[in-house]
């Protein structure tokens, strides 16, 4: 049997980590048996779409490279791949007519005023429950009130005494009670099938074979394994993957400014870290290997290595992962996506190329680089305490001294590469008899004022030309001097 699995996410805005994860598994899923992976667009509840938000959903896929074999754009043998359009073929009305046939379905009438009086305790849990007050109707009020337009809901018909097991691929047989299954709604009453009636309908038709969803869908799962047993279908095989959590340990939301692809996207984190690491909240490899391109994901997935515990969105831990597909980038595909960040920090007409392979291992995101080389495009006023380095014994003091010795010799230099900066340095320091970071570390801060940079001293002065490099070297002097004073 060919391995058949689907994505269907309703329209309603940017594809969330975990809506992303479970394109991702089903994908991997299908991939890695040869089989096929199918989008379905699930837009029956109108009133949550958001416009463009299809047009989400197909940039993300292509981006990460979860392209399907059937979908809205692609079309196929069972289309269409578009739940609305599947509503104007009267597709889901025909089933639940055969759900009323069989008494596995019913048409509810009650007001939403009565029915917001319905609750009762399960298992110490007050929850809403339908009476099934309108399954005692006749069928000829049935069609008395339909014909007098009273408007109703299509319920389905669930056992209010035993239990129901269903299979779970990572959690094995689950028992519920069926006092717990409420006669969920199956057509509302704008004629639209609710999810988790088009979905039963729509993953049958479309021969899917494994369902992967987030485990908050456990509970429905009884509903659905009635709904197949009441047509006489077979059951998929379920994989409810676990919940993705903040490091808070709550379930990650809007809030956390992280929760959605396009979100990352724009934070500056690579399309391929993303798959990499989403892939890795809630599945682990048969090693201790972390770094997976997305061919090496469809030959070692194997979903039965998914988990049950919470997955944990570790921020700090997808930052170093993303460093090091950067780090392990084409220098020319690096260097023309860091352009455009670059320029955020530089307007000069400096060597951007050179200063983007300064960055490259050093960054962990595209955000990172403006920052880290705004002091390129001017020097920041610093607090002279930078020049204190116990380890090179450097203090203001000293690096004062330095700086006014060694300003003479820069001056005299004509010839401004690294490599030509370096060996005059060097001679410096050999004829002063001091340690190489006894005059490197004042004058790194010199010329960028900062603790911490993407290069050395002379690296630094190469990029910066001669007139800036003095500039900033008088600067750092008259700041000293000005603090001994």
């Amino acid at each position: 049997m060919k391995i058949r699995t689907r994505y269907a996410p309703s329209p309603t805005g940017r594809m969330h980590v975990g809506n992303l994860r479970t394109a991702l598994y089903a994908f991997l899923i299908a991939k890695h048996e040869g089989g096929d992976f199918i989008l379905r667009i699930e837009d029956t509840d109108q009133q949550r779409q958001v416009e463009g938000a299809v047009d989400i959903i197909n940039r993300t896929l292509a981006a990460t490279g979860l392209i399907p074999d059937e979908s809205p754009s692609l079309g196929g043998p069972v289309g269409p791949y578009v739940q609305s359009e599947r509503v104007r073929s009267g597709i889901y009305r025909e089933y639940a007519q055969q759900l009323i046939d069989k008494g596995e379905a019913y048409c509810c009438f009650c007001t939403p005023e009565r029915l917001s009086t319905l609750t009762q305790v399960v298992d110490g849990k007050e929850i809403n429950v339908y009476d099934k007050h309108c399954l005692s109707l006749s069928k000829e009020e049935v069609e008395e009130k339909i014909a007098a337009g009273m408007p109703y809901v299509i319920r389905q018909n669930n056992p209010r005494t035993g239990t129901t097991t269903f299979h779970d691929e990572l959690y094995g047989d689950i028992t519920v009670e069926n006092a717990e299954l409420d006669d969920m709604i199956l057509i509302k009453s704008d004629g639209f099938p609710t999810y988790n009636f088009a979905n039963v309908v729509d993953d049958h038709l479309m021969g899917i074979t494994h369902v992967v969803r987030g485990n908050e869908y456990i509970s429905s799962s009884p509903k659905y394994n009635r709904l197949y047993e009441a047509f006489g279908w077979e059951v998929p095989a379920y994989i409810h993957c676990p919940l993705i959590t903040d490091e808070e340990h709550h379930k990650l939301s809007k809030r956390s400014g992280h929760s959605s692809y396009e979100d990352l996207i724009e934070q500056g984190f690579l399309s391929e870290a993303v798959v990499n690491f989403v892939t890795l909240l809630g599945w682990s490899p048969d090693s201790d290997r972390e770094i997976f391109s997305l061919q090496e994901l469809i030959e070692c997935f194997d979903y039965h290595r998914i988990g049950r515990s919470p997955a944990v969105f570790d921020y700090t831990k997808l930052r170093w992962m993303n460093g090091e597909y950067m780090k392990a980038m084409d220098p020319d595909r690096f260097f023309e996506t860091s352009e455009g960040w670059l320029r955020k920090a530089i307007t000069k007409d400096l060597d951007l190329r050179t200063i983007s392979e300064m960055v490259r291992t050093r960054i962990e995101v595209w955000q990172d680089i403006p920052e880290m080389v705004s002091f390129f495009e001017a020097l920041p006023d610093y607090d002279t305490s930078l020049y204190v380095h116990k380890k090179m014994k450097t203090s203001p003091e000293s690096a004062l001294q330095v700086l006014t010795e060694v300003l003479p010799v820069l001056e005299a230099q004509e010839d401004y590469s690294n490599d030509a900066l370096f060996a005059s340095l060097k001679q410096f320091i050999t004829d002063k008899g001091y340690k190489n970071g006894y005059v490197l570390w004042p004058l790194r801060i010199a010329v960028s004022g900062r603790q911490v940079t993407p290069a050395g001293a002379t690296e630094i002065m190469e990029i910066l030309g001669k007139e800036e490099t003095l500039a900033r070297i008088r600067d750092g002097i008259a700041r000293l001097g000005k603090e001994q004073h």
